[in-house]
């Protein structure tokens, strides 16, 4: 009897670690707010593949963690432009295989084959953000206009911006008439210098959730990303969004495998999952970005909602600025941002 108790509990053990190896898991990392929990839960119950999430705040931390990783730690990430070309560089991601995407059709053409990856070979758009002036006009009377409006003397302690080194270094390089992405290091003193005036307004840097800080009054004034002053202006009529004079960062943020995914299979089953066109519509009524999506674009398009929220600003679009892959001179960001933080 004890010899057969024995060889049930070997056979129940074995059984036990079979199913935990064959389990089918994805590792995602991924920028925070950016994915409602229900679509990740309904991908789980469609394909019945156990999706890891974990989050960052910046391109520079994703690189951090990626090149710190052991290989095979994740599955799928979401860089923005410029941080592919530099992860493509140090060979830190695995060549797309667009075939095993039926839903690859629904995406925009706009959005491919842009620079920083000619032919899409290590990356596919996902969703694109901007960085926007958002006011609590109950509180805040003058009017902005301009980034150089925020250096007024009033408004101290009174702004959040988003914890993002090459999009606020851009915005005061872009105050001054400077291209976003100057390496000139002249040019360069002259931002650090305009930040230095901005730094007694300035309330927090937060990337995660800056619009909790217009939504419950401990800051008036955000420079932060087009779907977070969306999402405050729902909660609060008096949040008025801004395209400041002098342009806006763009910031595409695309699908990428990273190299040595172990998952890769359900890598794609993911990402052909979200370019659905009901699933990215979706993704957008909860964090409210602007699509890449033509399918979507093109089933919502009489829904005034979908096409004010979802499609973008209308901004000239020679006022849209990507950041771009800087080189080298990314030390000279890191030790402005570093003084000024």
């Amino acid at each position: 009897m004890k010899k057969r108790m024995v060889i049930l509990f070997l056979l129940l053990i074995l059984l036990c670690g079979c199913n935990k190896k064959d389990e089918k898991t994805l590792n995602v990392l991924n920028w925070s707010s950016y994915i409602p929990d229900e679509v990740i839960r309904n991908f789980e119950k469609e394909t019945g593949i156990k999706v890891n999430y974990s989050t960052y705040s910046s391109n520079e931390e994703l690189l951090a963690k990626v090149s710190s990783a052991k290989k095979g730690t994740y599955d799928l990430i979401f860089p923005s432009d410029y941080m592919i070309e530099i992860m493509k560089n140090r060979e830190l991601l695995e060549r797309i295989d667009k075939t095993k995407l039926s839903n690859y059709r629904n995406l925009n053409e706009k959005y491919l084959g842009l620079p920083f990856d000619e032919n899409n070979d290590y990356s596919l758009p996902f969703l694109y953000a901007t960085v926007v002036i958002a006011v609590n006009k109950e509180y805040i009377k003058e009017e902005i206009k301009s980034y150089n409006d925020l250096l007024n003397s009033k408004y101290k302690n009174d702004i959040v911006l988003i914890d993002d080194q090459r999009m606020i270094i851009g915005m005061s390089l872009l105050a001054n008439g400077y291209d976003m992405n100057s390496i000139n290091k002249k040019e360069l003193k002259t931002a650090q210098n305009w930040l230095e005036k901005l730094k007694p307004n300035i309330k927090a840097y937060d990337s995660d959730s800056p619009k909790n800080f217009l939504i419950t009054g401990e800051a008036y004034i955000g420079c932060i990303w087009d779907a977070e002053a969306k999402l405050a202006k729902q909660e609060n009529s008096n949040i008025e969004i801004i395209k400041p004079k002098e342009g806006i960062g763009i910031s595409l943020d695309n699908y990428a495998i990273p190299k040595g995914a172990k998952h890769i299979s359900e890598a794609y089953k993911f990402i052909n999952y979200i370019l659905d066109k009901d699933v990215t519509h979706k993704i957008l009524e909860g964090y409210p970005y602007n699509s890449v999506n033509i399918a979507t674009d093109l089933e919502y398009q009489n829904d005034e909602m979908y096409s004010s929220k979802y499609i973008g600003i209308d901004y000239d679009s020679g006022k849209q600025f990507f950041v771009e892959n800087i080189g080298g001179s990314i030390k000279d960001y890191d030790k402005i941002w570093a003084e000024i933080k």
